[in-house]
């Protein structure tokens, strides 16, 4: 039975068209995945539907019967509720808090029963079997995963007949995951509609039923999951057919060591890493979620303390902060796990944000040469297909094109050792090719690239080595044939003596 209906949906910002005449057709008991490049207006639509934003243009029906979704309030009475790939969280409320906010018990006072909003809380996580979380904890102390799944209990508190799940797989571990992934099912089989938009296509294969494509602002294929392969998914999301997503693999790793690290501990979980990446080399990370991968990220880049010994380009080194970090070839560069947190200022222009971590490039005594800014900025635009203008504000951009900015301001810091941590979350599959491109032409130039993904099937196909992590340390290294989705999985899973 047809539960939602949008026909003629559109949008406009000024001289830029969001969405053109796009429509989209649900049905109660499914999970419709909605796919797209960045930018295609799968964010633009599920705004719209969520009462974020209004329409220019267009009908939306449900059971048939017109509904107006004009702002939040009405789409949540008419039953519907979203989980954005960006956080709405607030960050000194508690977890509880979060989730019930404008919606939590009350006493005849108007005060808030905190013995009820516990709970409720925890009947709900109950209720769908969620993974652990820590009550009462402000959403600020939280790691970036837990987060998400606070935005997701915070959707299903509202018991929603529609929910939509935008990227929300993107910042899981593996256990939640497969978790989230489960629960998808099991709503849709109680009769809700699922709208779920992920760029990771084995996930859209394991849950959904049907497909509807958005490219250029507006819907250009429908159909059932089990009618199409990969190949006329990606051809329909792009337009085009892509000749190939993971570049030729030619290991061109030079005998110079680039980064030497020798015992390294951390009070953050680290315990006694020992790990060679060489000039010219991508070599992977792997394992669950909290095992130790994070902290090695974060203590090269001098965001975290860590004892041990540290070599860059044979020189022994103290990283105490990113100020530490040399400029040029000595130096360290790195592509965050939170873009929009951590990696870009959302409200500064791509121009600023490029040169924010290379400024000494383009000034002298203070002062900056804006031409010569001018012309890096150009330069890297161009050489990253960045589709944005230089004062465009960051914020603005797809997803893709702001991972694209950070990498540019990465490689304005002629850093030549690369730390990229996820660096594909949440980017659709053409921007995918033009990342996994470029990393392997820069390992072709010799630099030298420390890779962590969540999705094992992108370390086995970019990644010429890959260390697996467990309990905070490498318990086992795969090179050539032997980098397969089963040795990598299989070293996560097991027990490791001390």
């Amino acid at each position: 039975m047809e539960l939602l209906n949008a026909s003629g949906v559109s949008k406009r910002y000024g001289g830029i068209t969001a969405l053109a005449n796009a429509s989209f057709q649900g049905h109660m008991g499914e999970v419709h995945a909605l796919l797209g490049e960045n930018g295609a207006g799968k964010s633009t639509f599920i705004q719209i539907l969520a009462g974020a934003i209004r329409p220019d243009a267009g009908l939306f029906k449900l059971n048939g019967a017109p509904v107006r979704l004009g702002n939040p309030r009405q789409a949540q009475s008419a039953g519907i509720a979203a989980v954005f790939q960006e956080l709405s969280l607030i960050p000194d409320m508690t977890v509880e808090e979060n989730i019930w906010f404008r919606h939590e018990p009350l006493s005849l006072f108007g005060t808030v029963k905190a013995a009820a909003l516990r709970k409720a809380t925890l009947d709900l996580f109950r209720q769908y079997k969620f993974p652990s979380l820590l009550l009462g904890r402000e959403v600020r102390r939280l790691t970036l995963s837990e987060k998400q799944l606070v935005e997701i209990a915070k959707a299903l508190s509202h018991n929603p007949r529609i929910l939509i799940l935008d990227e929300a797989t993107s910042t899981l571990a593996l256990q939640e995951t497969q978790w989230l992934l489960s629960l998808t099912r099991q709503l849709a089989e109680s009769g809700r509609l699922i709208i779920f938009i992920s760029h990771r296509l084995g996930e859209v294969r394991q849950v959904a039923d049907r497909i509807t494509i958005f490219r250029n602002g507006t819907s250009v294929a429908a159909y059932d999951m089990d009618k199409a392969d990969d190949d006329t998914i990606v051809a329909d999301m792009l337009g085009r057919r892509m000749d190939r997503l993971y570049p030729e693999r030619v290991p061109a790793a030079l005998p110079n060591i680039a980064l030497k690290i020798r015992k390294l501990e951390s009070e953050q979980g680290l315990a006694d890493v020992n790990l060679d990446l060489h000039e010219g080399e991508i070599l992977g990370v792997a394992g669950l979620y909290g095992h130790g991968q994070r902290e090695l990220f974060h203590s090269l880049y001098g965001i975290s303390h860590a004892r041990g010994t540290i070599e860059l380009w044979g020189r022994r080194v103290t990283l105490r902060s990113p100020r530490d970090l040399l400029t040029g070839k000595d130096g360290i560069a790195l592509v965050p796990e939170d873009r929009a947190t951590h990696g870009l200022l959302l409200s500064k222009s791509v121009r600023e944000n490029l040169t924010l971590s290379a400024i000494y490039r383009c000034s002298r005594f203070g002062f900056t040469n804006s031409r010569r800014e001018a012309a890096l900025v150009r330069a890297m635009v161009e050489s990253l297909n960045i589709k944005a203008a230089p004062e465009q504000p960051a914020g603005t951009l797809s997803g893709g094109n702001q991972q694209k900015v950070i990498f540019g301001k990465m490689l304005l810091t002629e850093a030549r050792i690369l730390l990229l941590y996820d660096p594909t979350r949440g980017i659709d599959v053409g921007t995918k090719g033009e990342i996994f491109q470029l990393m392997r032409d820069l390992s072709r130039k010799g630099y030298a690239i420390l890779f962590y993904s969540s999705d094992l099937v992108e370390l086995i196909h970019v990644a010429d080595r890959v260390a697996v992590f467990s309990a905070g340390r490498i318990v086992k290294n795969f090179e050539g044939d032997a980098v397969t989705e089963h040795h990598i999985l299989r070293a996560m899973i097991q027990k490791w003596d001390a």
